[in-house]
């Protein structure tokens, strides 16, 4: 089977469906010993660290140890702290409330100092299966004290606005951000070990039968057609499949279509019926039976309690 020739922006389409948008950036300068605590629920933290040294710990005391040049963005949301040494926690957010502006300080007033530019970025569609693809952590390293070429444009302009806010920051750093997340992502693709469709993008066969689903997920795919869309067999583009995403390629597709219905319900002027067409699904009857297998309650049902929920 050769390599198919061409493959779709996979990345693009996802980012897209995610709708991944900032929320704000702050330079924050710590002295030494310090712990700085990010646990607010749905925002996804970048940090930019502009000088001195600190540690990335999640939740489960993973740790990671960051110096100057280095970036870490947390793309599923994981809370997480900074921290150099021992010290009493304190809420980042928390921080930049008792500082007006950009411009933050904290931590032991005679301590080895770190500079960091601490950012947020929020989903517009949170619940998008393809966020469960992505690596908790990405971690692009600096090289002699500052980011790697392809990044350090990026990270100039906004360690820039956010030391030193002008008319227009908030714009020009939710569009930079957006382009950092984006190219740190197609990056950290290629080394990634975390199983989900960011891992699948470094397959070529992979990335075309993920371009194509995300291109048009409610054509009548089986694993046949998806085989051939990759250029392999059938056993061979299944077993690729899972391993490298973590999940069996119709299932991949089920909750895709599964969360696009739901999306798809929201809007009362479509009957069942024909949100089961739009995602895919030849029977309503069928389409009915999967969504209450997976998500626990029939179409209407789910309906009727997400409008409550507006309400």
């Amino acid at each position: 089977m050769s390599v198919p020739q061409s493959t779709p922006d996979v990345l693009a389409a996802v980012l897209r469906e995610v709708s991944f948008a900032s929320a704000a950036y702050r330079w924050i300068e710590m002295g030494a010993p310090f712990r700085l605590v990010f646990d607010r629920p749905g925002l996804r933290g970048v940090h930019l660290v502009a000088s001195g040294r600190c540690d990335l710990v999640l939740a489960d005391g993973s740790v990671t140890p960051l110096a100057a040049g280095d970036t870490v963005i947390l793309p599923r949301g994981d809370d997480h702290e900074l921290r150099q040494g021992r010290a009493p926690a304190t809420s980042g957010f928390e921080l930049a409330s008792r500082f007006p502006g950009v411009r933050l300080k904290g931590g032991h007033p005679d301590g080895e100092s770190t500079a960091i530019v601490c950012g947020a970025f929020i989903a517009g569609d949170p619940g998008h299966p393809a966020l469960g693809g992505l690596p908790r952590v990405i971690h692009v390293p600096g090289r002699d004290g500052r980011p790697p070429g392809w990044l350090a444009p990026y990270v100039e302009v906004l360690r820039q606005e956010a030391f030193d806010a002008g008319p227009g920051s908030d714009v020009v750093m939710a569009r930079l951000s957006d382009a950092l997340i984006a190219r740190a992502l197609r990056e950290s693709g290629t080394v990634t070990d975390h199983p989900g469709w960011l891992a699948g993008l470094r397959d070529p066969h992979l990335a075309a039968a993920l371009g194509a689903v995300h291109a048009d997920p409610a054509h009548p795919w089986s694993l046949v057609t998806l085989a051939a869309t990759a250029g392999l067999s059938r056993t061979a583009f299944a077993a690729r499949f899972s391993a490298a995403v973590g999940e069996p390629p119709m299932r991949y597709l089920q909750s895709l279509r599964l969360h696009h219905a739901r999306r798809l319900l929201r809007d009362e002027r479509l009957t069942v019926a024909a949100v089961a067409a739009r995602v895919g699904y030849r029977s309503d009857v069928a389409f009915a039976a999967t969504f209450r297998r997976v998500v626990g309650v029939p179409p209407a049902e789910w309906r009727r309690a997400a409008a409550s929920e507006v309400r």
